[in-house]
């Protein structure tokens, strides 16, 4: 399980927030995250959405899968692996989902724009704890 005596003693940046921020957070992420594939579904296009389908669960799969590698297996040079994939995908999800609904591709750029300052974070706890 998460081992909080091992992430307390890690060295973070200066620009750390708060443990208590990220909930509230992804949260508020997560469920923009849904809106956006919801209007995404809705939205009736000539263009096939399969690209913008794969590119949500694949993104959505590296987000899930981040947090155990980091959090569980304690393995930070590969969860800055896992999350440069992931800011990748959610470019190439949010570009896909433009062509359909450009909603579906704006209700994306938050949780984008956290995902690269969790990039930053990322990195940089793994460069102060080398």
């Amino acid at each position: 399980m998460f081992n909080s005596l091992w992430y307390n003693s890690l060295t973070k940046p200066f620009l750390n927030p708060p443990n208590a921020i990220f909930s509230y957070v992804w949260g508020i992420l997560y469920f923009m995250i849904f809106l956006s594939f919801v209007f995404y579904t809705k939205e009736k296009s000539i263009i096939s959405k399969r690209k913008g389908y794969i590119y949500f669960i694949l993104q959505l799969l590296f987000n899930f899968i981040w947090t155990p590698i980091f959090f569980i297996l304690n393995n930070i040079p590969l969860s800055v692996l896992i999350i440069l994939i992931l800011d990748i995908l959610v470019i190439l999800n949010i570009k896909s989902f433009y062509k359909i609904s450009k909603l579906s591709a704006y209700l994306l750029i938050p949780y984008l724009l956290w995902i690269l300052f969790a990039t930053y974070l990322n990195i940089s706890i793994l460069l102060l704890n080398l």
